[in-house]
């Protein structure tokens, strides 16, 4: 991969550079602004890769292939078609713009190295620079590792108020108050930094046993919550599987409840509006009674027929995703 590589590092700007050091040495805890490049494959070595494909197997997944592995992140501006620049031959490259698709019914392969791990260290951000042919490359590196000065994103807000409350519980008991949701998306956490949402890490709890306090650790990062055209998706941002649940994610007609483990760096649509609307008297099974209008997500523990655990109440921190029904 290093001849494409080296070509596209000659492509981008200098500005677009300095954002992709950023977005690669925080491993996405920062969200970094885009890094566009021209549409179309890169040719180098053997193989010709669309930049986005090339970047997230330098950087995230090295067993990536196709393009369509891969989902644009609701605050990317490449998402839905979107164009950058004011050029439609535009394309987000930025890795962490992105995530890899989780299907239902399906486990998503293991990736052979931990995400956090860069697969090639010839290419960490920090030679970067050099790859470039640019002088004084440890004086601009230095000055790439320090924080940004301003990391936010332009985001949609729902004019219609609140599109979801979210509730946290440890086992049977919700812990702090509801949490409603304006804007298009929302991240939920313990520990972000530079982070904005539902951080969990601050909601107090009188008792909490071994096993919560273990879970909660795990939390991390979280989970990015986006409410996009079609649906709801939940992006894993933590390095710890969640497992999630709702009455569209399984199969139509399904009776059965669906899981769905979700690794991290994943995301899917946790719901889907369109298939909600027949689903009139729908039953959690074994669980009682259940909004239709409802998602479920735990945080690193699974629960349902493949699990110990039977119901989500026997799950030590799990979040509850009341959602606000269309008009």
């Amino acid at each position: 991969l290093k001849p494409a590589a080296h070509a596209l590092f000659k492509k981008l700007k200098d500005e677009e550079l300095e954002l992709l050091v950023q977005a690669v040495e925080s491993r996405g805890a920062w969200e970094s602004g885009c890094v566009w490049a021209p549409r179309g494959d890169l040719r180098g070595a053997k193989q010709a890769l669309p930049p986005q494909v090339l970047l997230c197997r330098l950087y995230r997944w090295p067993d990536l292939r196709q393009p369509h592995e891969l989902k644009h992140l609701s605050y990317c501006q490449s998402a839905g078609g979107r164009g950058g620049c004011g050029d439609a031959a535009a394309l987000c490259c930025n890795p962490h713009h992105f995530s890899r698709l989780a299907v239902p019914g399906e486990c998503p392969p293991r990736s052979p190295r931990p995400p956090s791990s860069p697969p090639l260290p010839t290419l960490l951000p920090s030679s970067i620079w050099c790859l470039r042919g640019i002088g004084r490359c440890s004086a601009r590196h230095q000055r790439l590792c320090s924080p940004p000065t301003d990391t936010s994103l332009s985001r949609s807000t729902i004019r219609d108020g609140y599109w979801c409350k979210l509730a946290y519980w440890e086992h049977r008991t919700r812990v702090g108050r509801l949490y409603a949701v304006h804007e298009a998306s929302v991240n939920v956490f313990c520990e972000l930094p530079r982070g904005s949402g539902f951080c969990l890490g601050q909601l107090p709890a009188a008792h909490r046993s071994q096993a919560v306090r273990r879970a909660r650790g795990k939390i991390g990062r979280g989970l990015l919550l986006s409410r996009e055209p079609g649906g709801v998706w939940a992006y894993n941002r933590s390095e710890h599987p969640i497992f999630v649940s709702s009455p569209t994610l399984g199969p139509p007609g399904a009776r059965g409840l669906a899981v769905l483990k979700v690794l991290p760096g994943y995301s899917v649509k946790v719901f889907d509006y369109e298939r909600a609307g027949g689903l009139a008297g729908w039953r959690h099974p074994g669980d009682g009674p259940c909004d239709t209008h409802s998602i479920r997500i735990s945080f690193g523990k699974g629960w349902g027929p493949c699990y110990s655990r039977q119901f989500i109440t026997s799950c030590p921190c799990w979040l509850e995703v009341l959602l606000n029904q269309p008009r």
